[in-house]
């Protein structure tokens, strides 16, 4: 299961694989007190992609598109995300304050389509 959580909130107490997924370091936050167990900063958006989107809810789906092309630039790093969420729980870490629209939420949902089966009707 691929689960999003906000680092700035209170681990859920689970024992899934915790990546943050920002290019950035999380303001105010110390290294040292966070609980993550990989930090992929390069599977996080292109700096002007980012800026760009500034989770504007106009510009979600436009977004997710342009997001979506740059993952499937960089197979490496979705590979080792498919193959951790083969293996255990993991939880995406984001720092945005939008817990709708997050690169966390596109991200998830780009491995979920990669990950099922396709289905036909």
């Amino acid at each position: 299961m691929i689960k999003t959580q906000r680092i700035y909130d209170k681990p859920a107490g689970d024992n899934s694989f915790r990546i943050l997924i920002d290019r950035l370091w999380p303001r105010g936050l110390k290294k040292e007190d966070v609980k993550i167990d990989l930090w992929m900063k390069d599977i996080a958006p292109s700096n002007e992609l980012r800026k760009w989107f500034a989770h504007d809810p106009q510009k979600w789906n436009e977004f997710q598109e342009k997001y979506f092309k740059e993952l499937d630039q960089k197979k490496e790093l979705v590979t080792i995300l498919i193959e951790k969420a083969g293996e255990r729980d993991i939880t995406l870490l984001y720092g945005a304050k939008d817990e709708t629209y997050n690169n966390a939420i596109a991200l998830k949902m780009y491995l979920e389509n990669k990950i099922k089966p396709a289905t036909t009707l």
